[in-house]
């Protein structure tokens, strides 16, 4: 055990801020931790926008369904996905890159740019003791959210990152037990160990709430997880990322 093991095992997601903004510095450190992630053959495919406009961020928030801490906060962050740059770098190089920046391959190595990238920022937002909360519902109207950020074909905004001084700080949710989520040489098949395992973590679920709302919740994970699997939800994406030319 170790300071970094320490602020990452104790990671939980802030809602609630104080009226205080980051520094210059704070935000700059925050950055460079982004950027210091690896990257797929130091393709580097993102690119972080910081909004500090009151009224964009009031927008955004909006768009995120009216949740009030993406406006409301020390810092936002979007971390996009980002393949413009590279129809940049091919007139520059005089290389035809077209089909290569358009494949499903180069899509994927700009999420997962993106998603190692805002994680090491996160981890060191906390570690100078700040709270973090990621944003996915700026994926509710994508087209709004590049209209607000004026981003360029070929980019996508995945998320947003709210950083601050936390104003409460929520007892932390218990995650899937270790042998669930770790299996070791192959994928573990057995349905009928995976449904125990899925039902004792129902048990914790189910218990954590009723601590935290006093009785008032009792619900379980696999049936939150229905619910959210059962909704169309954003539906919209794939013809969005056609459109905006970042995969075929």
């Amino acid at each position: 055990m170790n300071e970094t093991i320490e602020t990452i095992l104790k990671h939980r997601s802030v809602r609630q801020f104080q009226e205080k903004k980051l520094t210059r510095e704070q935000i700059e450190t925050i950055i460079r931790c982004a950027q210091a992630a690896s990257t797929s053959s130091f393709v580097q495919a993102y690119t972080i926008i910081g909004v500090t406009d009151q009224s964009k961020k009031q927008q955004l928030a909006q768009v995120a369904g009216n949740q009030k801490y993406v406006a409301d906060n020390g810092h936002l962050f979007v971390f996009c996905a980002d393949l413009h740059r590279y129809d940049i770098i091919s007139k520059m190089e005089n290389v035809n890159m077209e089909e290569s920046i358009a494949s499903t391959e180069k899509f994927m190595v700009a999420l997962i740019d993106t998603a190692l990238a805002a994680q090491n920022a996160a981890i060191a937002a906390e570690s100078l003791g700040l709270g973090i909360c990621y944003i996915g519902g700026l994926r509710n109207n994508l087209e709004k959210v590049c209209e607000i950020l004026q981003t360029p074909k070929r980019v996508i905004p995945l998320f947003g990152l709210v950083v601050g001084y936390p104003e409460k700080i929520n007892e932390q949710k218990p995650r899937l037990p270790l042998n669930h989520i770790y299996h070791e040489n192959t994928y573990q098949q057995n349905e009928e160990a995976y449904i125990t395992q899925l039902n004792a973590y129902n048990k914790t679920i189910r218990d954590y709430y009723n601590k935290r709302t006093n009785g008032k919740r009792k619900d379980s994970w696999t049936g939150q997880v229905s619910a959210t699997f059962a909704m169309k939800n954003r539906m919209y994406m794939h013809d969005f990322i056609k459109e905006h030319h970042l995969n075929k």
